[in-house]
């Protein structure tokens, strides 16, 4: 089973990553930040985490205003270094463990987190800013990651009581996930700072050691402050440290603390924390019980002939030809795939066999390769084919013998007035 040794924290300052890019860890404004980071090096190196469960927010860099979720776990199996705009870190990108992924997001859904889940995103210094000091990298990462994006930019977002459940979910989670893995969970943001406004440049160190201290020794005295009082306390981008208590949830009641610091340089004060783990077992089977728990609501599909749930695992298998059918909505890609699709299938990287299931338009075979219904349709309209021909392939009949069980003979698509 996956164990979690331990939590840490850090803040997640874009100052970390500068630092390292420029070689400045000895000069003096930036020496107290690394020394404070050595005990987790230290720490992550004695104990040789297989998998990092890791909390950020990102920057209005890959997460826009068009589709902002509180939530949003990557399920994919490798994040790129995000350009902010003044060119991309030279750093590698970093393996996503998947399979944890997909098992946290399934659990975290049957624990009723309204979850969003993201692939193809790069990741900005909210999780490379640290990472870069805190491990060693060259043309790889020595760990894999399962990162939460958490929104925290655009107001309403979640309480401090809701990411504490969140973490107490996330125990849960990767607790049950049968293969054997040991999990650090890390949040990442804060403490006190203020970025924008006549405020700008706000910090309270006295706050910050407090948050730290109630964080270890009685979070849930935590979750009962609003955001307005968090960004009272700790300037309004300081309230981001709510997402520590998703770390701090996930962890058992008891923690020993191995390690505390905090430096304040210049506009945010930067803390670091390492809790080990002291989880309990109990005489009972709970993770079988959270297991069962998990499948309860898709429990007896597998017994309905001809139905596909479009699970994450199908999702997974299919994301590349999806994404691929998916560009049908643009019409100069429409047009290259009617006049050249070979030369698309390049392009897109397509395998083999999918490019073989496009050709053959086989409508069955696509869908049970995992392609989601709504992409075929897209497909249908591009190269004339109506919906009902695709409804008649999936059964095997003829148009003629499948209208036949309908109550009325109609044709249709969504391919506009085309």
């Amino acid at each position: 089973m996956a164990r979690i040794i331990g939590g840490l924290a850090v803040s997640h300052t874009p100052t970390i990553g500068f630092a390292v890019d420029h070689n400045k860890q000895e000069e003096a404004a930036w020496a107290p930040i690394f020394k404070d980071f050595e005990p987790i090096k230290a720490w992550l190196d004695e104990h040789k985490p297989d998998v990092l469960f890791y909390i950020f927010n990102d920057h209005v860099t890959s997460f826009f205003f068009d589709h902002y979720s509180a939530f949003c776990l990557g399920v994919d199996e490798r994040y790129e270094v995000a350009d902010e705009g003044g060119g991309v870190r030279a750093l590698p990108a970093i393996g996503g463990h998947a399979e944890l992924s997909r098992h946290i997001g399934r659990s975290l859904m049957a624990d009723e987190f309204d979850m969003a889940f993201f692939r193809d995103k790069p990741i900005d210094h909210g999780l490379f800013s640290p990472m870069s000091a805190l491990l060693p990298f060259d043309t790889e990462w020595p760990v894999q990651v399962v990162p939460l994006h958490v929104g925290v930019l655009q107001f309403p977002i979640p309480s401090a009581a809701r990411c504490y459940k969140l973490g107490q979910a996330l125990r849960r989670a990767i607790e049950s996930f049968p293969e054997d893995l040991k999990v650090a969970v890390v949040a990442t943001g804060g403490v006190s700072h203020q970025v924008h406004g006549e405020r700008c440049g706000f910090n309270n160190p006295e706050w910050d050691a407090q948050f730290l201290d109630l964080l270890v020794n009685d979070p849930q005295r935590l979750t009962e402050i609003t955001l307005a009082e968090y960004a009272e306390l700790g300037g309004m981008e300081g309230s981001e440290v709510i997402t520590w208590l998703i770390m701090r949830g996930a962890l058992s009641a008891n923690v020993v603390k191995r390690h505390e610091g905090y430096y304040l340089p210049s506009m945010t004060g930067i803390a670091t924390l390492v809790l080990e783990n002291q989880a309990r077992d109990v005489p009972v089977d709970l993770l079988a019980r959270h297991r069962e728990h998990i499948d309860h609501q898709l429990k007896g599909v597998e017994n309905l002939p001809g139905t596909y749930p479009f699970t994450l695992e199908r999702s997974h298998k299919g994301y590349r030809l999806n994404r691929f059918l998916h560009q049908m909505i643009v019409p100069a890609w429409r047009e290259r795939f009617l006049a050249d699709p070979e030369a698309l299938f390049d392009e897109a990287q397509l395998s083999e066999e999918e490019r073989d299931l496009v050709r053959r338009r086989d409508w069955l075979g696509l869908l049970q390769y995992g392609v989601i219904f709504f992409l075929l349709e897209k497909l249908g309209a591009v190269t004339g084919v109506s919906n009902l021909h695709i409804y008649a392939a999936f059964r095997g009949l003829s148009l003629e013998d499948f209208q036949k069980t309908r109550n009325q003979q109609v044709l249709y698509s969504v391919a506009g007035k085309r």
